[in-house]
């Protein structure tokens, strides 16, 4: 794997053969990280990556700026790899070991940036778990922007929160943002303004 941007541009990194991940390809990547760049400001932003596999994703991040990351994966495995790399590179990834489900039922912080990568194999009803616990449990900043990563079979656009939905071969990238609706006073407040004038 290679990181695309940032203070490592250009950094090929290889992880072990044996652990059990299927990264994501050098072009959906850098597609995903042109959309994020149009949104956000990537120094100091605070970053949920779940299901981190290798922590390809959190290198990318890490790279442009963005601290402190957390990586939630349950293979041990992972983990030490993710452990070894940040120390390498001198990144502020945190990692912990867990199953992602349990992880966010109990999770009591909230991120700018929340990035999903499940199995593609998990079933659909798991997906939409996923997606409905980081909102219920308020894992996710009012202005951030939660990113699941799936296969074109998973569909989630009908769910809360839905926002919009790119693919890149047989990969598929759900974002998901707090709709915010115009408080009614202020409509009101405004209406009067207007019929007063």
């Amino acid at each position: 794997m290679r990181i695309i941007s940032g203070k490592y541009k250009g950094r090929r990194l290889t992880a072990p053969k044996k652990l059990p991940v299927r990264p994501t390809t050098d072009m959906a990547k850098e597609s995903l990280f042109n959309i994020l760049n149009n949104h956000f400001n990537f120094p100091g932003l605070k970053i949920l990556d779940l299901f981190a596999g290798t922590g390809n994703i959190s290198y990318e991040f890490a790279s442009r700026g963005a601290e402190p990351i957390t990586c939630i994966d349950a293979d041990f495995g992972c983990i030490n790899y993710i452990k070894k790399t940040a120390k390498e590179l001198n990144f502020d990834i945190t990692t912990i070991k867990s199953d992602v489900f349990k992880f966010l039922e109990r999770c009591n912080t909230s991120f700018d940036i929340v990035f999903a990568d499940p199995p593609y194999h998990l079933s659909q009803e798991q997906f939409e778990n996923i997606v409905t616990l980081i909102f219920e449990r308020e894992i996710l900043d009012e202005e951030g922007m939660l990113i699941v990563e799936h296969s074109k079979d998973t569909k989630l656009e009908h769910l809360e929160n839905f926002s919009f939905a790119k693919n890149y071969g047989g990969t598929t990238f759900s974002f998901f943002e707090f709709e915010f609706e115009e408080d009614d006073e202020e409509i009101e407040d405004n209406f009067n303004n207007s019929e007063e004038e």
